[in-house]
């Protein structure tokens, strides 16, 4: 145990890259499983763990994909997305952008109007209960297609629901070029929504530079590969753009083969926006105070460093300038108290 540990567990922080599947703590995830026993998900809590070894990357994204399988109603929408606000809350997470994939319960039968419903539902119950402020990036996952993005886009747009801040592009890199998304994000961005693709995570800068100049990114999700181009290292920090980085994530999925090498530290001494994240937590046995403790550990923080990055978190983040304001102002005088 660290001794930032006690500081990083009462610090006022704000999430931006978490997906909402993949937040579904083992507890939900076996009382899911035991409501749906058809699925290959075990039932047992303990033997999630095992469950939830990835062998790589392709590997990651076929449990994910049967943990999805096992959201079916709008019941199971609202029941996931509270719960994950539960957790949120007991980490002092006061603010998060939750990445939602629509078409993957829309395919599954769960009618648009209805999963739209259930998480604004959950997101008005996570606040006035919980005290924690949800707001959604819907993402297309990439390796469903241009047909998934299409009614990803169409949900988003034609529904909006109030929570909605952002658009996004999740899923396999690999052989899913970004180009192709360019007409779906084009629409989102004029119905005023902000831009937020994964990309770099699996592949090279050259995605990264897709999601800069193709999509409009205004964050990217990862790029875990910008080090390798000192021309995008620079252009990000000249230009303030936010880089989402989820080290335990990336170790997990393979996409650092070492925890020790994760080039978080190359993108804070290029003076790249970074904010620190935790992806699919459960699934990788971590959360966002575990993530803030492993940056702290490979950047050599102190506390007040530890506090930075949690107002990192804020600017990047698409809170109205209220909220940003007291939000920032939270974690000053929790530092301050804390050093005093």
């Amino acid at each position: 145990m660290s001794a930032l540990d006690p500081f990083i567990a009462g610090l006022p922080k704000a999430e931006l890259h978490v997906h909402h599947v993949g937040s579904a703590s083992p507890r939900i995830v076996a009382e899911l499983a035991a409501r749906h026993p058809d699925s290959p998900v075990p039932t047992d809590p303990e033997a999630l763990a095992d469950f939830f070894t990835f062998r790589d990357f392709a590997h990651f994204i076929e449990v994910y994909l049967s943990v999805v399988d096992l959201i079916r109603d709008a019941e199971d929408v609202r029941l996931l997305t509270y719960e994950v606000a539960r957790d949120m809350a007991r980490q002092n997470i006061r603010y998060a952008e939750l990445t939602v994939t629509p078409y993957s319960s829309t395919r599954r039968g769960i009618p648009d109007a209805a999963f739209v419903e259930a998480i604004e539902d959950a997101r008005k119950a996570a606040e006035s209960e919980l005290g924690v402020v949800l707001r959604w990036c819907f993402d297309i996952p990439g390796e469903a297609g241009l047909e998934a993005a299409e009614e990803t886009a169409r949900i988003a747009c034609d529904l909006r629901p109030d929570g909605l801040v952002s658009f996004g592009l999740g899923g396999p890199e690999i052989g899913v070029p970004r180009p192709q998304f360019k007409p779906y994000f084009d629409r989102a961005i004029a119905a005023g929504l902000h831009s937020v693709p994964h990309a770099g995570e699996t592949t090279g800068p050259q995605t990264i530079w897709d999601a800069l100049t193709e999509l409009r990114a205004e964050r990217i999700g990862h790029g875990t590969s910008a080090p390798q181009d000192p021309a995008l290292l620079a252009h990000l920090a000249e230009h303030r753009i936010p880089l989402e980085v989820c080290p335990t994530s990336n170790l997990a999925t393979r996409a650092v083969t070492d925890l020790e090498r994760h080039p978080v530290r190359e993108m804070v001494s290029a003076g790249v926006l970074v904010t620190i994240n935790s992806d699919d937590p459960p699934m990788f046995g971590t959360d966002l105070n575990t993530e803030y403790g492993v940056a702290a550990r490979l950047l050599d923080l102190d506390a007040a460093g530890v506090a930075a990055l949690a107002r990192n978190a804020v600017e990047a983040s698409f809170m109205d300038a209220a909220g940003k304001a007291a939000l920032t102002a939270e974690i000053d005088a929790y530092t301050a108290a804390w050093r005093g």
